[in-house]
């Protein structure tokens, strides 16, 4: 018996998802038993409401590679790195200096000159990366152990 390729297989699986597909929108309207469902609300609604525009998730995905593509390099010396959250309008990342880096007096050099610097060139949009973590003086200079 011949076996069927991987293309011709993909093909066949979407002719079978094209036919649920057709089937299922043949179906009427009130058939539907769930009343969410016929107000156009529940699950899938909220998520399309809430939906972030694709340039924004794009900026986020990038800012997410760039972390773990940093990440090895920080983890190597006792550390990690986490994204805490990426401000869009601001163009300001936080992350949190963990392990090691929190008790380490290079990690601000760590941040600023190894972390911003490479984000900054990798994702245009972002104009500094900051460390929520990190504690300051009053005068704005940050503590360091």
């Amino acid at each position: 018996m011949m076996k069927e390729s991987p293309v011709a297989a993909a093909a066949e699986a979407e002719s079978a998802a094209k036919a649920t597909r057709s089937d299922q929108s043949d179906a009427p309207a009130e058939a539907t038993k769930d009343p969410k469902a016929q107000q156009g609300a529940g699950p899938a609604a909220d998520a399309k409401a809430s939906e972030v525009p694709a340039s924004e998730v794009a900026i986020i995905a990038e800012v997410e590679k760039v972390i773990a593509a940093i990440r090895p390099a920080v983890q190597a010396d006792k550390g990690d790195v986490e994204l805490v959250s990426v401000d869009i309008e601001t163009g300001i990342v936080e992350v949190e200096l963990q392990g090691a880096c929190q008790s380490c007096p290079a990690s601000s050099a760590t941040l600023k000159s190894g972390i911003e610097r490479i984000m900054k060139d990798r994702v245009p949009s972002i104009v500094e990366v900051v460390n929520v973590g990190q504690v300051f003086y009053s005068d704005g200079t940050p503590v360091t152990l």
